[in-house]
């Protein structure tokens, strides 16, 4: 196997859950290429650098392997290697994240059937 389409290993590579999403990512422009941005058409080959942005975090890996099917995660993970510079901008994205708390007074839990009853007894009183 020379080369694999990108859309197919995002998805093997477990970066999206499907290759719909993969490929609109790539349309997107959420996915580079040895800096440049790439079609979901385009093919991998094993040494190039990545640089992928999902919901959850940005990603600079070297593709080690190639594979068209979907497996576990942990053959998933074989197929790159991600930078130290990218795992530690990742870290500290989160920390900084975890730093900011809770912020908007958002509930962790649903209110309970006092604090419920509690919040009927205020809005009659307005």
């Amino acid at each position: 196997m020379n080369g694999v389409r990108m859309d197919k290993w995002l998805w093997a590579a477990r970066f999206y859950k499907t290759r719909s999403l993969a490929a609109r990512a790539c349309e997107m422009g959420r996915v580079e290429c040895n800096g440049q941005l790439t079609k979901p058409s385009r093919e991998v080959h094993v040494g190039e650098m990545l640089r992928v942005r999902t919901e959850a975090a940005e990603f600079q890996v070297k593709v080690l392997g190639l594979s068209e099917t979907r497996g576990p995660a942990a053959v998933a993970q074989t197929l790159y290697a991600e930078t130290d510079e990218s795992k530690d901008l990742r870290q500290r994205v989160a920390e900084a994240r975890k730093a900011a708390g809770n912020i908007g007074g958002w509930h962790e839990e649903r209110p309970s059937k006092r604090d419920r009853r509690n919040l009927e007894r205020l809005r009659n009183r307005m």
